[in-house]
């Protein structure tokens, strides 16, 4: 299984100069559409509130009961959301850039299932706080989310070494590792008492509902601390593309390369999950989409984060504001991503993906 990349989205005789206007223009678009989901998501849900209602929430002009919706359930679910969806999305860039495949994202390679099972160990154990229980896993949810998605990600890169990465192998050992965490994911519910069962199992749909500002913070904080070095690694990353040999000969530091790349992925789904459970799909969507808007030969990280964000807090949005009931975005995002992907693999040829 090799990378592919769909040549219809590419222009090679656009100059240069050019195809960072591309990427600019799209990344622009992205941001302004983020900014109006994030507006829309504000204004959406069972307590309807317009445009003019929320700016004067925002000057200090609403009611008391505007201000608590505006600022204690509806703001911190969007810009939850935001945060969520850019770290998955540039989560799913960097593992898709690093191995040449578009199949290759934390949902696939066992990196979300890692720190699902580390939070969900942290909620059946200690019952679901962010400080809760004795020893490590006083460390709280975020913190075994993380430990749990780095074991995973160190097991799987060790399983698939055979004297250089090969993403077909790297897929396939990430598939299994996947259906094994789950299975003791589920087993670990099964075996919780009712309460934290129930917690643990709402959780692992994929919910902004959730979200409050304590769980906002982690994420933004890993945004902060990864987005730079991840985005000191876009030169070394468009090498890679290359080859192996080819990027030694450049001077590119392979082993710290790869290690800095994975680490920056790694931690930011961690993030990401421990904030709202595993929002499925957004990871590899969201770069192939940003790929195909820039016109470009790899995903665009800042348009690919903010392409994840658009999908989740665009989702969450819309599933707030016209269907009936609480749906999770997670099941929104499942219902899109899923057919994408079954799309991407009919369409490959010659065994490639």
């Amino acid at each position: 299984m090799t990378a592919t990349v769909d040549r219809g989205t590419l222009d090679r005789g656009t100059p240069p100069a050019l195809r960072r206007g591309r990427v600019l223009a799209a990344t622009l678009t992205c941001l302004v559409a983020v900014v109006l989901a994030g507006l829309y998501g504000i204004t959406a849900g069972s307590s309807s509130l317009t445009v003019a209602d929320v700016a004067a929430v925002l000057v200090g002009q609403g009611t008391g009961g505007q201000e608590l919706i505006v600022y204690q359930l509806r703001m911190p679910r969007v810009v939850g959301g935001i945060l969520v969806g850019a770290a998955l999305g540039l989560a799913g860039a960097l593992t898709q850039t690093f191995a040449r495949n578009p199949l290759a994202t934390p949902d696939i390679l066992g990196v979300t299932s890692g720190a699902s099972f580390g939070a969900v160990l942290a909620i059946v154990v200690g019952g679901g706080t962010y400080a809760v229980a004795p020893g490590l896993l006083t460390l709280g949810l975020p913190a075994m989310a993380a430990l749990g998605a780095l074991v995973t990600s160190a097991v799987v890169y060790g399983l698939a070494w055979r004297g250089g990465i090969d993403s077909f192998r790297l897929i396939l050992i990430g598939i299994g590792t996947t259906a094994a965490l789950t299975g003791l994911t589920q087993y670990m519910v099964a075996r919780a008492q009712i309460t934290e069962a129930g917690a643990a199992t709402q959780w692992l749909v994929g919910s902004l509902s959730g979200i409050s500002w304590a769980s906002v913070w982690p994420v933004l904080a890993a945004l902060v601390v990864l987005a730079p070095l991840a985005w000191s690694q876009v030169r070394d990353l468009g090498i890679g593309q290359l080859g192996d040999e080819v990027s030694i000969g450049l001077g590119v530091s392979l082993q710290r390369h790869r290690l800095l790349v994975i680490l920056c992925a790694v931690l930011l789904v961690a993030a990401a999950v421990s904030a709202s459970g595993p929002i499925e799909f957004v990871a590899f969507v969201a770069p192939q989409i940003a790929l195909r808007l820039a016109r470009t030969d790899r995903p665009p990280l800042a348009a690919s984060a903010l392409v994840g964000a658009l999908v989740v807090v665009g989702g969450d949005g819309l599933a707030r504001g016209l269907l009936p009931g609480e749906v999770p975005v997670g099941i929104i995002t499942a219902v899109v991503g899923a057919p994408y992907l079954i799309w991407l693999l009919t369409r490959s040829r010659g065994g490639s993906a």
